[in-house]
């Protein structure tokens, strides 16, 4: 993807790392109780499944899609469920498992409205969390990385719907989006 890319931020071992980091104080948190983990789509995907292999707790899948970003690269604001869950989540505990938080405004109207349906339990985890951009006050419970407010690539992470399968996070070259 050559020109495309500005720097790499984040490396395929470092995440692998940390994905072990993370499954380990999951499967402490939740030992003897039961857990479904809700990926939001598409860039979950990657976090989702590297996570739940890294789990020893026994865990439930399943996935809902929301948008508020279209082609853009920041939040509208307005969020739409494009895909909403199969499963049942009352006295449940749920984990949402996302690609990134930016302003954490879709998720913030995502646990508001999974909380709705009475989980047993509502917590986030995070691959990478831009804290500099939080504009609500929202408890994240597990985080991957905490990196600078800039427009992410990779792992997951698209522009266009492109760059998801990149195996690290980096940053794209300014001409791509301003073009």
């Amino acid at each position: 993807m050559g020109d495309d890319l500005e720097k790499i931020l984040v490396t395929e071992e470092q995440i692998k790392d940390r994905h072990r980091d993370l499954a380990a104080a999951i499967d402490a948190d939740y030992a003897g109780r039961d857990l479904l983990l809700v990926g939001v789509l598409k860039g979950a995907v990657m976090v989702m499944a590297d996570l739940a292999r890294e789990l020893h707790h026994p865990c439930e899948m399943d996935w809902m899609a929301v948008s508020s970003y279209g082609a853009g690269t920041t939040s509208s604001g307005v969020v739409r469920i494009l895909k909403d869950l199969d499963t049942d989540i009352k006295d449940r505990n749920v984990l949402i498992v996302e690609d990134v938080i930016d302003s954490g405004l879709t998720l913030s109207w995502l646990v508001g409205n999974l909380r709705s349906r009475g989980p047993a339990s509502v917590e986030i985890c995070t691959m990478v969390r831009k804290p500099v951009a939080f504009n609500v006050d929202l408890d994240v419970r597990y985080v991957g990385f905490d990196l600078p407010n800039e427009f992410i690539v990779g792992y997951g992470l698209d522009y266009a719907e492109k760059y998801r399968n990149l195996p690290f996070i980096g940053t794209l070259a300014p001409h791509v989006y301003q073009a």
